[in-house]
């Protein structure tokens, strides 16, 4: 007898979690089971050195559910959830992390506003169990300034517990930290967002693998998201804005000297200013000439590989 089409895919990243795939797992089965629809689960084993494959493998012969994809070392969250995605078969994909601080029991939910006509269904982790100094106080001002950069505003970036059509899903680009910015970049796309209270429990098994050094990787990456959703498509706008500007305040610059050595015959030998007028004015040029350059390779990306720059929703005659 064939296995019915999964219609969920749940996708797990796993890093060195074996002490909590056990447990996880005792609570997804029975969550799943009282889904209306099949469902899969893809175990992503990014690298772990502790037995977490050896305990996926395990798992996997007692439910057929359970498919592993195993990376070939550690790549980070963000790879392992891109990984997932690719491997899902299922037309809507719940993301879930392994530490068993999200609760399985909050999957139906996150559906049940998914199915209300959205596109992505974000965690937001209320009340949070973690440190507040290394965790929850880093995560609120990242939340905030993620928020007021991509215009998407959410409570809770960081929540890897999210619901997601996997229509939109797999037209992100991952790399980097990126998986935290997921709900922006699928704004990004077009797709609806919504975002909804999750359980969030402390952590009681194997250690964090995050802690403050992650948040100026997220600063870094937040550059990137700005960049791309704002700019990918016409660079000249941004570099030619700050090139125009040094230009022009290198040129008054350069006026404003020349008016002083020829009209009152001030001598400008050893004065720093004329370096710096000659500094804005040229780089002024480099930066124009530098979004000039990106338009063209815009433009080659977009005609060689016939990469649309729009995408539709839907088509009603």
């Amino acid at each position: 007898m064939s296995t019915p089409a999964p219609a969920l895919s749940i996708v797990i990243p796993v890093y060195d979690e074996a002490e909590s795939l056990g447990p996880l797992f005792a609570e997804l089965g029975p969550a799943l089971d009282a889904l209306d629809r099949p469902a899969e689960v893809v175990a992503v084993d990014d690298g772990s050195t502790d037995g977490s494959f050896e305990r996926l493998v395990a798992l996997a012969h007692g439910d057929p559910r359970i498919r592993i994809v195993r990376l070939a070392r550690n790549y980070g969250q963000t790879a392992a959830l891109a990984a997932g995605i690719e491997h899902a078969r299922a037309p809507v994909i719940v993301s879930l992390d392994a530490d068993l601080q999200n609760d399985p029991a909050d999957i139906p939910r996150l559906l049940a506003v998914l199915d209300g006509g959205v596109d992505v269904v974000n965690g937001w982790r209320s009340p949070r169990h973690d440190p507040w100094l290394t965790r929850r106080l880093p995560s609120q001002i990242a939340n905030r300034l993620i928020s007021l950069v991509t215009g998407t505003r959410l409570h809770d970036y960081g929540c890897t517990l999210r619901a997601m059509r996997a229509s939109v899903a797999k037209e992100l680009r991952l790399y980097g930290e990126l998986h935290r910015f997921i709900p922006a970049l699928a704004a990004d796309l077009g797709a609806r967002v919504a975002e909804v209270k999750v359980n969030h429990r402390p952590r009681t098994l194997g250690t964090s693998k995050y802690g403050l050094s992650r948040t100026l990787r997220v600063l870094l990456d937040l550059l990137t998201v700005k960049f791309l959703s704002g700019f990918s498509t016409r660079p000249i706008q941004l570099f030619g804005l700050f090139g125009l500007i040094c230009a022009a305040a290198g040129l008054g610059l350069t006026a404003y000297l020349g008016f002083e050595r020829i009209v009152l015959g001030v001598r400008l030998a050893n004065r720093p200013l004329v370096l710096l007028a000659i500094l804005m004015a040229v780089v002024g040029v480099q930066f124009v000439s530098l979004g000039l350059l990106g338009e063209m390779l815009v433009r080659t990306y977009h005609e060689s590989q016939a990469k649309p720059i729009y995408r539709v929703r839907e088509v009603v005659p």
